[in-house]
């Protein structure tokens, strides 16, 4: 497939920083984060795209605390952020940094200076590396950052970051976690890690360990995600080039693996509304958009009664891959938007983002 299907956007700094406007419902909107050398000329782009004109409108911020290497945003409120970004210090080193900020009420602003510091982080006591911060998904106070081989629980109430507890994960040669997000099922009690090739999951109640799936991947472990419609689903992807979906109360095999990328695969996403569209991303400069309907909570592959036609059977999408989109350089991150269940984003690392749909074949069949 090439890009007819797509609208693109142009940035002048290499980029690898993609999140949803998580709490808009009704805008189709993105956040950009720029990674350029010079650390005073970093950006974050607000991107709005009309489904109906084909168009974008994008509002631009200053970020000149650093580059931005991963942004979250608020399930709550569509105006909070969080960064992880990276400063240079004196000495020509670098420190890693977090912080939510808010962006502005007004709209159409062009440019504008930093966004208002809603709430920093004193992290230097859990270690130098920051890999994300994650907002609660149902309490707009509590938000977690995973920091080298800890996960901190912040109270975010005030401007300052108050930590409520912490896990450290221990282990031979200093494991360190890759990634971390919510689970959205079991109140929201659960936060996930990747460490090296394996899932970790602690009850933040008690910081126990409550599940885990080991050797999840045969090489690192790069991003995971949960499917909001079947709350023992969770999808994982590595840099063996698997795309997996877990049932983890029988963690011993995947529910489903698919390896269709020739490259590490960093970024997998199931839809919000329909979970057999499974979108990843790659270092291989392709974003497949997949099915995954064999375990779907679409799956009804059921009979069922018709006046007219008698007795049919609801067909099924095959699993596997529907459509793709290419880019010139390695895509970090893609993402679908929680507003239009048939849109979705991806970003390359030359600063190339890419608006695409669903071909209006598969809407149809799946709608059917």
């Amino acid at each position: 497939m090439n890009n007819d299907n797509s609208v693109i956007y142009g940035l002048e700094s290499q980029a690898r920083a993609l999140a949803p406007q998580l709490a808009e419902t009704e805008k189709i909107k993105f956040l950009i984060g720029t990674q350029s050398l010079k650390q005073t000329t970093n950006q974050i782009h607000l991107v709005e795209f009309n489904e109906e004109l084909s168009t974008i409108k994008t509002s631009v911020f200053h970020h000149t605390d650093g580059e931005i290497w991963k942004l979250t945003t608020s399930l709550l409120d569509p105006l909070k952020l969080a960064t992880c970004y990276n400063v240079v210090i004196n000495d020509n080193s670098c420190i890693f940094k977090t912080a939510i900020l808010k962006l502005p009420e007004e709209e159409n602003l062009e440019t504008i200076e930093n966004l208002e510091i809603l709430t920093s982080f004193d992290t230097v006591e859990y270690g130098t590396d920051i890999k994300t911060t994650e907002f609660h998904p149902t309490d707009g106070c509590k938000a977690a950052s995973v920091i080298d081989n800890h996960v901190v629980l912040w109270d975010i109430s005030e401007s300052e970051g108050r930590k409520v507890m912490s896990v450290q994960l221990d282990g031979k040669n200093n494991p360190k976690f890759t990634t971390g997000k919510w689970n959205p099922h079991q109140n929201c009690n659960q936060f996930s890690t990747a460490t090296d090739t394996n899932v970790k999951t602690y009850d933040i109640r008690t910081g126990d360990l409550a599940w885990t799936i080991e050797g999840a991947h045969t090489q690192l472990l790069r991003d995971m995600d949960y499917n909001m419609n079947k709350q023992y689903h969770i999808a994982t992807c590595g840099d063996d080039g698997f795309v997996k979906i877990w049932d983890f109360r029988q963690p011993s095999q995947a529910v489903y693996a698919r390896n269709e990328h020739s490259h590490w695969v960093w970024c997998v996403r199931f839809n919000h509304f329909h979970d057999q569209l499974l979108l990843t991303s790659s270092s291989d400069a392709r974003v497949l958009l997949s099915s995954a309907a064999s375990v779907s909570s679409e799956n009804t592959n059921e009979s069922c009664s018709d006046e007219n036609k008698g007795v049919e059977t609801k067909q099924l999408l095959s699993d596997g891959t529907l459509q793709w989109c290419e880019h010139e350089d390695s895509v970090y991150c893609a993402e679908w938007s929680p507003s239009e269940p048939w849109v979705f984003a991806s970003l390359s690392y030359d600063g190339r983002l890419l608006i695409s749909r669903v071909k209006r074949s598969l809407k149809y069949q799946i709608m059917l």
